[in-house]
């Protein structure tokens, strides 16, 4: 049998991985979304263990608010950045900081 610690261990390396991908990776907006999307991940894995071990759905209803919220972030997000590469040709986030006022 599985241990929830175990399940806590995994979450807590997938969301140590996702900031580490934040911190190391500040250029590229794809790789940004992508670590956002993994602590999301990170969290549900947390919520699911617990609501597991007390035998209480109410984890498992986040888990499905947290992943509509994360869908409607990737399509909006990815449809944002496909019209920036339109306009600039580039996704680089140094070279979107001239969109500043």
């Amino acid at each position: 049998m599985v241990a929830l610690s175990d399940y806590l261990t995994v979450g807590a390396i997938l969301f140590g991985l996702s900031m580490a991908g934040i911190f190391i990776n500040r250029k590229n907006v794809i790789i940004l979304l992508m670590c956002i999307e993994l602590m999301l991940l990170a969290v549900n894995i947390n919520f699911i263990a617990f609501s597991y071990y007390l035998n209480d759905t109410a984890g498992q209803i986040f888990v499905f608010f947290i992943l509509t919220v994360a869908a409607a972030e990737a399509a909006i997000g990815l449809a944002i950045l496909v019209v920036l590469f339109r306009n600039r040709g580039t996704i680089n986030v140094d070279d979107l900081g001239t969109l500043k006022g």
